[in-house]
């Protein structure tokens, strides 16, 4: 079962935000990319070692591979992306070029 990661978009005079819920997800099965104006964050949610699917009663949580892409905006600046993790949400932070902050 593939992973559902909703993801909240900010912008404002300074920087974009970009924060994706990744609850149970281990920092380094994540991956962050920006190719061609996009905005690609993609990773992989595992099954606990010695928790067996056949063995559960019940299974709500999220398990497998997921991939979430943005567009991005002529106005950010990729080379100086910054990324956190924490909680279970990586919040993802682009500033502006200096032209558009200008504006």
């Amino acid at each position: 079962m593939g992973i559902r990661s909703p993801a909240d978009i900010y912008e404002d005079d300074q920087r974009l935000t970009f924060k994706v819920e990744v609850p149970g997800i281990d920092k380094k099965d994540i991956k962050v990319e920006i190719d061609n104006n996009a905005l690609t964050v993609h990773g992989e949610g595992k099954l606990e070692k010695d928790i067996k699917e056949e063995n559960s009663r019940s299974m709500e949580r999220h398990y497998g591979a997921f991939s979430r892409s943005f567009t991005l905006p002529s106005t950010v600046d990729p080379e100086k992306i910054e990324a956190n993790y924490a909680h279970g949400v990586l919040a993802i932070q682009m500033p502006k070029s200096a032209e558009a902050r200008a504006k």
